[in-house]
């Protein structure tokens, strides 16, 4: 099978979230399947190193000026990088611009990337034409849109939700300017509310769709998740797909971490005490004999970190310690770094993101705290799982689909691998606090549920499968 991935962003080459990760993972799983998976995202200026490599599509006008398509295999993936210096060539954010909002020509932008993609699936590239096309979040949307208005064959889109959150929603003025046919502007098309928005453009035309969890899935044909997109994917829930993300297991290993002052595992967990004694003197938290929670994550109401502040007091009273590494939201990142004067020694704060970091808080942490208002899968709590730093979890999406709660009967059968709360507020937050720190304090069962943490399966190996299934699928149309 010949599969074109069409995404915004890619790790390493470029992240701004785990919609990366999951791109630079997925098809290297799906290669050790037999799968030919080729990559295309657009050339920002991280990536000029790779830019030395095959020409094997140009455009004389992509929105607004001339464009090529450059061949590279590199960090073991096949990638096509999109150069078009008029679109990306710019310092800072790939999204936003240096006042903190979005690139005006975000639509150009991201359209001229669904464009590439749908050309490359009716054959533009010589000696490859994709059976499926795989497009990811609101920046490919309008792939199937394209497609549709091709006079020949076309492959078959599945359309991936990584977070209906962002739809990429255009005033309807600008359809022309985005190369799209004015029969397009209507409810089975891109029309969104009198609007365009690329992500609903996606929903009403791909084959088939999928998000990165199954409890997001169901969760999505319901009005308080679905973002006005409910009764739609309603319509299609027949061709939606929850298929939960995974991690790669080469990058996130505490037996190899070169980012990590000590290495352990599960038999052996010594070097995670070395690790808890490099974080606190990077957070600047003292030592002591309780545990230590962590958080990296955007800075946004999305993430729940108002309800964790009100639970700050109560978590150093019972001797916990938390290490904070995110950004965001103006009015967070000021109260984070006011309660970590408040709290000094207690609370840590570094405004940012700092990816060598990330790693020595994922093995150095006790716990890491996700008290998401919603969140379509999450990787930072399987990373929590890999390096035994037991997740705190809201009970939505991918987080109550990865984390087993320390209830009663979970830890008697010996199952439990984090905790879980519901309903999401800063009350029953607090509470699973309460609860972590309860059994930090019985060594005997906080080291059993480390190691089954660690033994819980986080890679993508049956999700690559689930996923071909899909593919497989998609060419029956």
């Amino acid at each position: 099978m010949k599969l074109l991935f069409v995404a915004s962003e890619c790790t390493p080459f470029v992240k701004t979230g785990g919609l990366a990760d999951v791109i630079g993972a997925v098809p290297k799983a799906l290669a050790a399947s037999g799968v030919d998976v080729r990559v295309l995202i657009p050339a920002y200026p991280t990536l000029a190193a790779w830019l030395d490599g095959e020409c094997v599509l140009t455009f004389e006008d992509l929105f607004g000026g001339p464009a090529r398509v450059i061949a590279v295999k590199a960090e073991g993936l096949d990638m096509l990088l999109l150069d078009a210096p008029h679109l990306y060539d710019r310092e800072g954010n790939i999204y936003l611009g240096s006042d903190g909002q979005d690139w005006p020509d975000n639509d150009l932008r991201f359209a001229a990337l669904s464009y590439a993609g749908a050309q490359i699936g009716l054959g533009r590239l010589e000696g490859w034409v994709p059976d499926v096309i795989n497009a990811h979040d609101w920046q490919a949307g309008l792939v199937p849109a394209y497609l549709a208005q091709a006079s020949t064959k076309t492959p078959p889109v599945v359309m991936t939700i990584h977070n209906i959150a962002f739809q990429g929603v255009f005033d309807p003025t600008r359809l022309a300017a985005l190369g799209l046919n004015a029969d397009q502007f209507t409810p089975r098309g891109v029309e969104y509310y009198g609007k365009i928005s690329f992500l609903k453009a996606a929903l009403a035309l791909s084959d088939k769709i999928t998000t990165v969890s199954p409890t997001y899935a169901a969760e999505l044909l319901t009005p308080d998740f679905g973002m006005g997109l409910d009764g739609l994917l309603r319509a299609r829930q027949a061709d939606l797909h929850g298929i939960l993300n995974g991690i790669d297991l080469d990058v996130w290993d505490p037996q190899t971490d070169k980012a990590l002052p000590a290495n352990f595992s599960v038999r052996s967990l010594k070097g995670k005490a070395l690790c808890r004694s490099e974080l606190e003197a990077r957070f600047g938290l003292s030592e002591g004999d309780g545990p230590v929670f962590c958080v990296i994550s955007r800075m946004t109401s999305q993430k729940g970190l108002d309800m964790l502040l009100e639970c700050l007091p109560a978590l150093v009273v019972q001797g916990g310690k938390l290490a904070l590494l995110g950004s965001g939201d103006a009015h967070l990142e000021r109260a984070f770094i006011e309660a970590s004067n408040r709290f000094s020694g207690s609370v840590g704060t570094i405004i940012g993101y700092d990816e060598e970091l990330s790693h020595l808080m994922q093995a150095g942490s006790d716990a890491i705290l996700i008290p998401s208002r919603f969140e379509p899968c999450g990787l930072t709590q399987l990373y929590g799982l890999r390096y035994g730093t037991l997740p705190v979890v809201a009970r939505t999406g991918g987080l109550a689909d990865t984390v087993i709660d320390a209830n009663e009967a979970a830890i008697l059968t010996g199952c439990a691998t984090g905790f879980q709360f519901a309903p999401v507020n800063a009350t029953m937050l607090g509470h699973a606090i309460t609860r972590a720190c309860g059994l930090y304090a019985q060594p005997k069962i906080w080291t059993a549920m480390m190691k089954r943490a660690m033994r819980h399966p986080v890679g993508w190996d049956l999700s690559a499968s689930a996923y071909l299934d899909v593919y497989n699928a998609a060419q029956e149309r």
